[in-house]
Formats: structure tokens, C-alpha cells, sequence
């Protein structure tokens, strides 16, 4: 799913790598925060061809799918569980953290530590996202309700989506340059992967909740997610947001 976000918010993506390349464009060393699939990582190391990354990611299985992916890039692996404390690393031009910041059970402190990590004028780059992406319009219809559904989970077990994440990182100590927000909505023409985008994401929501789902909205999600590629008022819509944050010299 998060390799399918990148390739159909190409243009998101690619706006997002030209800030953080215009904040820190000599960076050398580059740590990729809860790497996850390596989508992150894969566009750091080719928007920087002189850097290394450094892929840090609690999923060894993960980090596997990566390490496969990076062929000919100069991407490293490292199992870590940042609960547990950052691994000690060189001092660092740039941090990326996409996605990952609001998984941890406590921030503050991975805040901290990537301040250390980085050196004198080093760079933090944080991206966040305030929910999961949606792909019909209306408020009264089966993805609607799964909306909700996710958004109570999100509240009970990930209470950290939607901080204030520029006063996080003041608070460390760094100085943000940079908050930005993308509300994004594509509507047609939409890339070619969109349906298969759609389809990986609503099958993730369907697994997710199918056992709070009466029989006739799993009916429906079901229609749903079988007509996605003859649908023609596909749309995407998510709010994603960026904070370039620099430890002071």
C-alpha cells in the first residue's frame, strides 16, 4: 500500500523531496526513521546520489523487502526498535521520519535522541498524515463507516496522530523553518494505479474491521472493491504535512 501511496502522489512526493533537498542539499549522511517498506528511503538515496541512508525499521521482514529493492543504491539496513532507544549513529545531515512519529510510544524522547544524532545545522524532516486516504465521495456509505471505525481505533491505540509536531520539536530544542500542509484531492484523469491503490486499501480496512461490519455493509464493501477499476468518479483524498526543523549550530 505505501509503495502504491508513492507512485500515485508522485507529485506530492516529489514536491516533498525538493524542500527537504533545498533545506540540507550537501546532506551525506541520512537516517530514515521507521523506514517501513523503504519508499521513503528509496527517494532519499536517489534524490541524494552522494549520500548514504541509513534504514532503521523495527520489521526485519520489511527491511528484507527494501534491501531487495535497493540494488545499486547506497541504502543500509538496521533492525531497531526506537522504543527502545536510537541506535548510536555518526553524526547525521538528515533525518527523515515519514509516517512513523506517531507510532512511538514516546516521541518526546525519539525527538530528543534525533537531535543529538544530528550534527550542528543538521536537519529533521517530519511527515505526518491525519488519516487514511478515501476514494468515494459521500458521507453516508460503507467507506464512510469504516472511517469511523478507524478513527476510534486511531484514538484508542494511536494517540499520537495528529500532534502538534512543530511544538514537539520547539520543545526539543529545534528550530522549525518549515510547517507545511497538503490537502490533497485528485480526481480524473487519475494515475493508472489508482484502483489498485484503492483496492490494496479498502482489502487492508476490510480484513481490519470486517468482524464490526453487519452483512450488508460487507456486501457492499465487497461491490465496492470489485467495481473499483470500472468506477468513474474515483477520487483520492488525504491531508498530509511536513515540518523541516534544524538543530541550531
Amino acid at each position: 500500500m505505501l509503495d502504491l501511496d508513492a507512485e500515485v502522489l508522485h507529485e506530492y512526493h516529489a514536491d516533498l523531496l525538493g524542500r527537504v533537498h533545498d533545506a540540507v542539499p550537501d546532506a551525506r549522511r541520512i537516517v530514515d526513521v521507521g523506514s517501513g517498506t523503504g519508499t521513503g528511503s528509496l527517494a532519499l538515496a536517489r534524490r541524494f546520489p552522494q549520500a548514504e541512508v541509513l534504514a532503521l525499521d523495527l520489521s526485519e521482514q520489511l527491511l528484507a523487502h527494501l534491501a531487495h529493492r535497493a540494488h545499486g543504491l547506497n541504502i543500509r539496513t538496521q533492525q531497531a526498535d526506537l522504543d527502545e532507544g536510537l541506535p548510536a549513529l555518526e553524526p547525521v545531515d538528515l533525518a527523515w521520519a515519514s509516517a512513523s512519529m506517531h507510532h512511538m510510544a514516546d516521541p518526546d524522547r525519539v525527538v530528543a535522541e534525533i537531535l543529538t544524532a544530528l550534527r550542528p545545522g543538521g536537519v529533521f524532516a517530519v511527515v505526518e498524515l491525519t488519516g487514511f486516504p478515501r476514494f468515494v465521495a459521500g458521507d453516508d456509505n460503507v467507506e464512510a463507516r469504516l472511517h469511523t471505525l478507524l478513527k476510534a481505533q486511531h484514538e484508542e491505540h494511536v494517540p499520537h496522530m495528529g500532534d502538534d509536531w512543530g511544538a514537539r520539536l520547539a520543545k526539543a530544542g529545534f528550530t522549525v523553518e518549515i510547517e507545511r500542509h497538503f490537502p490533497i484531492a485528485l480526481t480524473a484523469p487519475l494515475p493508472p494505479a489508482t484502483a489498485r491503490y484503492a483496492e490494496v486499501s479498502l482489502l487492508r480496512l476490510r480484513e481490519k474491521f470486517a468482524p464490526d461490519l453487519g452483512a450488508a455493509d460487507l456486501a457492499e464493501l465487497d461491490t465496492l472493491i470489485g467495481d473499483l477499476p470500472n468506477r468513474g468518479d474515483l477520487t483520492v483524498r488525504t491531508d498530509r504535512s511536513l515540518w523541516l526543523a534544524r538543530r541550531p549550530l
